[in-house]
């Protein structure tokens, strides 16, 4: 069984408050998507991996790792869960139903790559699948729409869920293709979810943040000096 990759980078950043999309923005030197595709690119194991970007998107070839041979471009859809699924059909005379897809967040340059390969091994037997993530440690509350509390919330048992997220090419593309626009699927375990199986949480270092509002580059750059200093 081979283990494939898609990397969807198709979106435009709304949060981040750029005009340019958040995966070019630059951190230590380099565009974000680049430092997350050297991560990638970093698993041996790996045998391709499909970055999905938007279709008017021009910076992507300016990215120096855009001749690397494992990179295959792909055009991106409307919804995230779109843009995965362009990625899996494009794997489709080449994947075998029982062989892994691993998804991973263009804008999570902090991964590392002993998370990764941890995940590839924690679950290279099981049926379904699963996903990096942390328990939660902090106290939740839930709240109204004034932001007073109406409840805290018993927090054993709730993980942060993160990416990446692996699971059958088979299954995977099955439960994205029963998703219709009434569904907002926030990641692709919820679609698995929605089947009724149930993907495998495998822990990881919480320092695989998402680079989603402007605070996070400056932190996402200080992960990644300290994580340099560890090798």
């Amino acid at each position: 069984m081979k283990i494939w990759a898609i990397l969807p980078a198709a979106g435009v950043g709304l949060r981040m408050g750029s005009n340019t999309p958040k995966q070019y923005l630059p951190l230590n030197g380099k565009p974000v998507i680049e430092q997350t595709l050297s991560r990638l690119t970093a698993v041996s194991s790996i045998e391709e991996i499909i970055v999905v970007v938007h279709a008017q998107d021009e910076t992507w070839s300016t990215i120096k790792l855009h001749e690397n041979s494992k990179l295959v471009f792909v055009e991106g859809g409307e919804e995230r869960h779109l843009s995965i699924l362009n990625g899996l059909l494009a794997l489709k005379s080449k994947a075998n139903p029982d062989d892994w897809v691993l998804v991973h967040d263009a804008v999570r340059p902090c991964v590392r790559v002993q998370d990764i390969e941890h995940l590839v091994n924690e679950l290279k037997n099981h049926p379904v699948g699963g996903l990096l993530g942390t328990p939660v440690v902090d106290t939740l509350k839930r709240v109204n729409s004034r932001n007073e509390i109406l409840q805290t919330i018993d927090r054993s048992g709730i993980w942060n869920a993160f990416t990446p997220q692996m699971f059958r090419y088979g299954l995977l593309l099955d439960a994205l293709m029963q998703i219709d626009d009434s569904v907002d699927i926030t990641d692709e375990a919820y679609a698995i979810e929605r089947l009724g199986r149930k993907p495998k949480f495998i822990e990881g270092r919480k320092d695989n943040i998402k680079v989603t509002h402007a605070g996070d580059l400056k932190l996402a750059e200080e992960i990644l000096q300290v994580q340099a200093t560890e090798k």
